[in-house]
């Protein structure tokens, strides 16, 4: 083994040395003459660009196997240059032809035992080989995760990028979608499972979809908290609707998805996106349900609809009663912000005026009704300035009247507490239906108010939004209500607070009917628990008995005691939660981590809390609550077959939720994707 000697320096590279073996060997210079110098046993050989690399490839083989390295992919790299066909590997991505792959040839080794045991472990690529079937199955995740198109994989720069990281790879575009199907079936097994392992009830959200192509689509989403007291939410079906399907099957659709997972019989409540359709669909849900199973409380909980868009459609209605005024309005802001002549005109008047708000005018986006009402708080502040403008700027000529401003103030007042109410549903971490019940009242006592105005224009859009309105409240507020009282913050106090103030003489005969409701939920789950405990005691009863006689005359007085017993419990369940007092409200008060804590206190009212708090009330996410339009679905997954279509938006809510990116934040997942593929 010679040693390298100090004086010799490394030689300036005339060109990039692309050769894989390059990754093993340093190029150094001495006078005239370059050598290559293992990294591994620090030999000297040629290192001119005459003598090739054929040498140095049979050294750092023979050196390799020396040190017990695995050399696998040096020879297949090598036979694979020479019988490959494929132009890309000649395809210039630099300057210069490549004449080698370039491929890392680190040693790494995949321990099986370990990949079993924790999927999530990262590779160490230290000491392993490369595993084709393994990275085909990351190749389906990753795009399934991101919701990156199938056709990817045909990408000129993707396969660049794939063949100069690993060359070894290999791949066929047929082979993603089949891939992607496998790790849907996988997943959809696991979730299964789970589902069907919860003690509690599971809640279905159903909203649709649509796409650029006007076809129609069925989402279904299950609800539900779990042994850990966490909500949770799974994806269960992505259903394309036949276009000849009118809505009176919708039922039938969804009673079909029901059914294959194989929990109508565990379904608490069913959650729709609109506030006044589907009524025909929820009547036959109801009737098939309980040719099976009685739904609880007469299935007066049933039934719920999606909040969030209960305020998104009023406001869209108001928006469009104000059209002629939303336009003279943004008109104003155009010009004004036409030329900085004219905008430092206009500054220059609400300075005389004595308007000193730091607030600049904006136009609205089409599509987001916020951005409309910040459009509107913004341009009233400066509606002084706008009529002195009018005056003295003749070419500003289409101005708004003083009725029309006090018209839009009203309205930006209006729209000030849905935007407040929305940020509240959308604000919060943990969105228990207990969230929505404060929220909701305060909207019905504001319209209340509204549609007493002196203004004809103004009360008929009051009057209009809370025929809306009561439309939602009579299918959600006895749900609403009995959840808020399952809050140990307010209980029964927050129902009276507020119906005393909603119903005014009636607010007892109200009040009363939520006391009752939540204590009648509470008999059928004591009841049915009880059904349960019975069939436990009767397994019991086959067990050997204490007396010592051939037969127990006193059984008879076990089951009494044991049905009296567990009577008197139940009893007390509610009574004993509703008569203490409401517990402090608190900022970081987490009322799932409270009923975990005092499930032992409540065994069945909390089974109860259980089902009832994972009621979704609201169903848009984030992206959407502020969206003038609905869900619409991408070209690329559109153009899918229904079964691809259906594997990979589910995959992908699961993938997420396994991962733990509920929020859609995925910029760290990449580093926990080397999952394994069993």
């Amino acid at each position: 083994m010679e040693v390298v000697d100090e004086s010799e320096t490394p030689a300036k590279k005339p060109k990039r040395l692309t050769s894989i073996v390059w990754n093993h060997f340093e190029r150094v210079r001495k006078a005239d003459i370059c050598y290559a110098v293992c990294v591994h046993c620090k030999k000297k050989l040629s290192g001119s660009s005459n003598s090739g690399t054929t040498h140095l490839r049979n050294h750092l083989i023979r050196c390799l196997k020396r040190s017990n390295y695995d050399v696998s992919q040096i020879l297949t790299a090598k036979r694979k240059r020479k019988e490959t066909t494929l132009a890309i590997a000649n395809v210039p991505y630099e300057e210069g032809t490549r004449k080698d792959e370039v491929v890392s040839l680190v040693p790494y080794k995949f321990d099986q035992e370990q990949k079993k045991e924790n999927p999530y472990q990262p590779i160490n690529y230290g000491s392993g080989t490369f595993d084709q079937a393994r990275s085909r199955m990351d190749l389906a995740r990753m795009i399934m995760l991101h919701g990156y198109p199938l056709t990817m994989v045909e990408h000129l720069g993707f396969k660049l990028f794939v063949k100069n990281l690993q060359p070894l790879f290999e791949f066929l575009s047929s082979d993603v979608e089949s891939d992607c199907m496998t790790i849907y079936m996988r997943e959809k097994e696991k979730v299964y499972k789970h589902i069907h392992n919860l003690q509690g009830r599971i809640n279905i959200a159903v909203d649709m979809w649509a796409s650029l192509e006007n076809a129609r689509y069925m989402c279904l989403t299950a609800y539900y908290i779990d042994e850990d007291w966490k909500l949770q939410k799974q994806m269960l079906n992505f259903t394309t609707l036949d276009p000849l399907h009118t809505d009176d099957i919708l039922s039938e659709v969804v009673i079909k998805c029901l059914t294959d997972w194989s929990i109508d019989r565990k379904l608490f409540s069913m959650t729709l996106d609109s506030c006044s359709a589907y009524d025909d669909m929820v009547f036959r849900m109801k009737d098939w349900l309980s040719q099976t199973k009685p739904l609880l409380k007469n299935g007066e909980l049933f039934e719920a609809r999606c909040a969030a868009q209960l305020l998104r459609s009023i406001v869209q209605d108001v928006m469009e009663d104000l059209q002629e005024v939303m336009h003279k309005i943004r008109e104003s802001i155009r010009h004004v912000k036409s030329s900085q002549v004219t905008l430092g005109k206009f500054n220059e008047i609400a300075q005389q005026v004595g308007i000193g708000s730091d607030r600049c005018l904006l136009l609205d986006c089409s599509t987001q009704w916020n951005t409309t009402y910040s459009m509107l708080e913004a341009a009233i502040e400066y509606r002084g300035a706008f009529s002195i403008l009018q005056e003295q700027d003749p070419s500003y000529s289409l101005c708004v009247s003083e009725t029309e401003w006090e018209w839009a103030s009203a309205v930006s007042g209006y729209m000030k507490l849905f935007v407040e109410v929305t940020n509240v549903f959308i604000g919060s971490e943990c969105p228990t239906a207990s969230i929505y019940f404060p929220e909701i009242c305060d909207i019905y006592i504001q319209l209340i108010e509204w549609c007493e105005s002196s203004d004809d224009f103004l009360s008929t859009v009051a009057l209009k939004m809370k025929a809306k309105f009561d439309i939602y409240w009579s299918k959600n507020s006895l749900a609403l209500a009995i959840a808020v009282v399952l809050d140990p913050r307010f209980k029964m106090k927050l129902v009276e607070y507020y119906y005393n103030q909603i119903y005014d003489g009636d607010a007892s005969t109200r009040i009363k009917e939520v006391s009752d409701g939540i204590r009648e939920l509470f008999s059928e789950y004591a009841m049915g628990l009880n059904s349960v405990d019975q069939d436990v005691s009767r397994i019991d009863s086959s067990l050997p008995s204490c007396s010592t006689g051939s037969s127990d005359r006193l059984k008879g007085f076990d089951r009494f005691v044991h049905e009296t017993s567990q009577n008197q419990s139940m009893v007390s369940d509610i009574e004993k939660y509703l008569q203490e007092p409401v517990f402090p409200r608190i900022c970081d008060f987490n009322i799932l981590n409270w009923w975990k804590v005092h499930t032992p206190r409540y065994p069945i009212l909390s089974m109860m809390a259980r089902d009832v708090l994972a009621m979704p009330m609201s169903i848009l996410g984030p992206d959407l609550v502020f969206h003038n339009g609905g869900r619409v679905l991408d070209r690329h997954r559109s153009s899918l077959n229904p079964e691809t279509r259906e594997a990979l938006i589910c995959g992908q809510d699961w993938l997420r939720t396994e991962l733990g990116e509920m929020n859609h934040s995925l910029s760290n997942a990449a580093r926990s994707l080397f999952l394994e593929s069993s």
